[in-house]
């Protein structure tokens, strides 16, 4: 029990240690940690929690290591696993705020985040493609990523109100 709460807080905090970009950015960090290092959760399973955690408010990397954290070791499992989650961007935001003027105009500092910010992009679309064609593809789910698209790119919709809108043409179409 020791071991899975050491291995699910190691795991969890190198997750939130390298969160640079945002909810997405986080998926391949946690499905390698969750998935092909310590088989915690199947490929398979992976794929059905990302759909779940998506459905609820809140980060997604704090819904995986609760999920991942209850499924290992219980609730001592959850408090871990999300404890490891958030320390290192409690520590790190708390240190950039004390030298954020010091350094916010530093040449490499802006080459560096720039970089990590294009690198990102590549990451979350890599896992988008991945998580689109493991799931059942049919016209229908490719006119509700459709949808999603252009309200998103086109009509500039809140985001609040293009899940509503696929949860409601979800009723209807699929």
């Amino acid at each position: 029990m020791i071991i899975n709460l050491v291995r699910l807080f190691w795991s969890f905090l190198k997750v939130g240690s390298f969160s640079f970009g945002g909810a997405y950015s986080l998926l391949p960090i946690i499905e390698n940690e969750i998935v092909s290092q310590h088989h915690w959760l199947t490929r398979d399973e992976f794929v059905k929690i990302l759909g779940l955690v998506e459905i609820f408010p809140g980060a997604i990397s704090i819904k995986f290591a609760t999920y991942a954290g209850f499924k290992v070791a219980g609730i001592p499992g959850v408090i871990v696993a999300n404890l490891g989650n958030l320390l290192m961007p409690a520590v790190l935001i708390t240190i950039v705020f004390v030298f954020y003027s010091k350094f916010e105009s530093n040449y490499y500092l802006k080459k560096i985040f720039d970089g990590i910010k294009f690198v990102i992009i590549g990451m979350i679309i890599a896992i988008m493609f991945r998580y689109f064609f493991n799931m059942s593809i049919g016209w229908k789910s490719i006119a509700m990523v459709a949808v999603g698209i252009v309200l998103t790119a086109v009509y500039k919709l809140n985001p609040i109100a293009v899940v509503v809108i696929g949860a409601v043409i979800s009723v209807v179409l699929l």
